[in-house]
């Protein structure tokens, strides 16, 4: 039987995470646009959000899916914030009873600097970090992954 956002596919209103320790970037986007658009990033506090604020976003936007970037090291190998990462998705999931994607994130963080230096970012990204922009990059990423050989993320 198919679940009610699996019919959608195609369809879905999708919310991307960016999974950090002192912020946690934000993005949404229309799976059948294929284009994502930053959010306010979320304030953390070792990882964790204030969780009235997600159930807020989620009640406002009302995706059908969740993405949460998985930091994974350049070997392919899992670090100490991938298991964050994935703490954080097994909590939106419990919370709020939305599916939950991982999906591979590197190099967003990397290219997200390098457009927001090209925006005219200073590059003081303990202030002014470049969550929106890296959390809308894995989504774009996300939406583009079966075009990519062997399901590898796009992360030029």
């Amino acid at each position: 039987m198919a679940s009610a956002t699996g019919d959608r596919v195609g369809q879905r209103l999708v919310m991307a995470f960016d999974y950090g320790t002192r912020r946690i970037g934000v993005s949404v986007g229309n799976e059948m646009l294929r284009s994502a658009s930053g959010l306010e990033p979320l304030p953390a506090r070792d990882g964790i959000p204030d969780w009235v604020v997600v159930e807020r976003l989620l009640k406002e936007w009302q995706p059908d899916l969740l993405v949460v970037g998985l930091p994974i090291h350049d070997d392919g190998s899992e670090s100490d914030m991938s298991v964050r990462a994935r703490k954080f998705g097994n909590r939106l999931h419990g919370r709020f009873g939305k599916p939950v994607e991982m999906f591979d994130e590197r190099g967003t963080t990397r290219a997200a600097k390098q457009i927001a230096l090209e925006q005219g970012h200073k590059g003081n990204y303990r202030d002014r970090g470049v969550d929106g922009i890296a959390a809308q990059l894995i989504l774009e990423n996300w939406f583009n992954r079966e075009s990519l050989p062997s399901g590898a993320p796009d992360v030029s």
